[in-house]
């Protein structure tokens, strides 16, 4: 007799196109000029769709990178090793461009179109994305002072969309990525505090070489083939670029002391090092660290909100998977109407986490426009601020929606469960984050005139948005830092409303207004969105974008595991 039947239990995801199942994505990359990118976009989320990417994301962390010290000759190599699933998802995120896209072929709404792929990506593994990330961002200043720096014979290589992990010189390479190094064990967010020194080699001033002494208590991607650092020179906090291996091919004194074992992230390296007399070039002049390091947080930033709400996306995709096969009391758990209000919920929450993204992504690429600019230097920390909070509720809300089965690691949710908090912390935790909010509203004038064109323009359609505008505007009067944790908040719900006001279904934009901004009930769930409910459900997940089950034998046969 038959003790363990298997029934009533959600099979596998089927395979879907991860761009045309997200409604909203797909509206967001057409109204902020980047629609020329729908072609490629669509190609990308059919592969991405498939099995083996998540698989290979799955192995990555299964198989964390390696430190080995020395060589087999007891020589200091301070070599990184990682498995070959890595490997594989790294050529996948730099064939995608997402390093240098906007950088590499500039067109109107290349930082929209990259935002978009990005968002994809971090869907099925947001580990590689770091390295891109801090390759993207650290591009800008490179370009700005390539004329002193003596990089021209590695210079190209950085527009490059091809993945090169080969140990040599970056003039000798086909494809570069950057990492970088800032904090101290001493100072943390607080650079005043560091301590690492930094002394001319021969001759001081922009592109010249300078010994480098000190520590490095996170070091972001020790493989890169360069890292853009911050240390103390004569001048004050100053920005180097140090490569990691010379031009003559021998080991820049960059000496690895360990590999952080983090909570997640743990397919990427992060690493503790000591330079000794380490060589690296004066990006700029001394004493304009802060202000280049503070231009390339800027973008990661961004990144940092987009990798949340990547793993957000995953994560509803899962759970309305579940919810669509799963019975209880007599009917799926997708027409239970409590459970279809918690879906609802998390299904809003998206619409406005990509409108705003998007929009944000339009904002840098317009940066040559001062209110553009002004726009995405006050709400790019403050969306980082209040996304990446939101990010591991979001998640352990959809744990609960699949009860045990959402609690184990098959499932997925506890990998993004584990990946979402390092969004929050890292360019800086959320303190840092409000005060670099107020910092912008008080530098800049056209910040507020900037704040006023973005968020009046929805102003006379909600009520619940009135009032919350007008609610904004006393705390702006005289703001101080202890009030900035409420404004960034205000900020990022009232940027998102004005969005969806302007372009989302009405039945949609009204529901986040209600919802977000004039409810006191916090929870998922606890707002019943009735006439919006089945519209963000389709829209969360359009039918048509998914196909078949893959076979089981795909993801091994395409590993070779077979």
């Amino acid at each position: 007799m038959a003790t363990h039947t298997v029934f009533n239990q959600a099979g596998p995801l089927p395979v879907c196109n991860l761009f045309l199942t997200d409604t909203p994505l797909v509206e967001a990359l057409a109204r902020n000029g980047a629609s020329w990118a729908h072609d490629d976009l669509v190609a990308l989320g059919e592969r991405l769709g498939q099995p083996l990417p998540f698989e290979l994301a799955r192995q990555a962390e299964l198989n964390p990178p390696e430190l080995h010290r020395y060589d087999a000759h007891g020589q200091r190599i301070d070599d990184v090793q990682f498995d070959l699933s890595w490997h594989a998802l790294m050529t996948e995120v730099t064939q995608s461009g997402l390093h240098n896209s906007p950088w590499a072929q500039p067109a109107a709404g290349a930082t929209v179109a990259r935002a978009a792929r990005f968002l994809l990506h971090a869907q099925v593994d947001a580990a590689s994305l770091c390295p891109v990330t801090m390759t993207h961002a650290a591009i800008p200043i490179l370009q700005d002072h390539v004329d002193s720096l003596p990089i021209g014979a590695w210079y190209p290589a950085l527009f490059s969309m091809q993945y090169d992990p080969r140990p040599l010189p970056p003039g000798l390479k086909d494809g570069l990525l950057l990492g970088m190094g800032a904090t101290e064990k001493q100072g943390g967010s607080d650079l005043r505090a560091n301590t690492t020194r930094a002394r001319p080699d021969h001759g001081s001033g922009p592109g010249q070489p300078y010994r480098i002494t000190g520590h490095k208590w996170f070091f972001s991607v020790p493989q890169s083939d360069a890292h853009v650092v911050v240390a103390q020179a004569d001048g004050g906090l100053s920005c180097f670029l140090l490569p990691r291996l010379l031009p003559d091919g021998s080991r820049n004194a960059v000496r690895v002391e360990r590999l952080k074992n983090k909570l997640g992230n743990r397919g990427n390296a992060s690493a503790e090092v000591e330079f000794d007399d380490a060589l690296g070039w004066l990006v700029g002049e001394e004493g304009h660290g802060a202000r280049l390091l503070a231009s390339i947080a800027n973008r990661t930033r961004l990144d940092c909100a987009l990798g949340s709400i990547g793993l957000m996306r995953r994560a509803l995709t899962l759970t309305m998977h579940h919810a669509r096969q799963r019975q209880a009391f007599g009917r799926p758990l997708i027409e239970q109407p409590l459970m279809r209000a918690v879906l609802a919920d998390l299904a809003l929450e998206l619409e406005g986490a990509t409108a705003l993204s998007l929009r944000l992504a339009a904002a840098w690429d317009r940066d040559h426009d001062p209110q553009e600019f002004a726009l995405a230097r006050a709400l790019t920390p403050a969306a980082k601020y209040l996304l990446c909070k939101r990010g591991p509720g979001f998640i352990a809300e959809a744990m609960e929606v699949l009860g045990g089965n959402g609690y184990i690691e098959e499932s997925d949710l506890p990998r993004l469960y584990r990946e979402m908090p390092v969004n929050s912390i890292w360019e800086g935790a959320g303190n840092i984050m409000a005060l670099d909010v107020l910092r912008a509203l008080g530098h800049d004038p056209a910040t507020l005139v900037a704040l006023h064109a973005e968020l009046g323009a929805a102003r006379g359609q909600d009520r619940h948005y009135d009032a919350t505008l007008g609610y904004l505007a006393t705390l702006l009067h005289g703001a101080e830092p202890a009030t900035m944790r409420i404004v960034s908040e205000l900020l990022v719900l009232l940027a998102t409303a004005s969005q969806l006001l302007r372009h989302a279904p009405a039945a949609i934009a009204s529901a986040w207004c209600a919802a977000r901004l004039g409810t006191r009930h916090q929870q998922y769930g606890a707002f019943s969105a009735q006439e919006a409910t089945g519209l963000l459900l389709e829209r969360a997940w359009r039918a048509g974008g998914d196909h078949p089950s893959a076979s089981e034998g795909l993801v091994a046969d395409t590993l070779g595991l077979g």
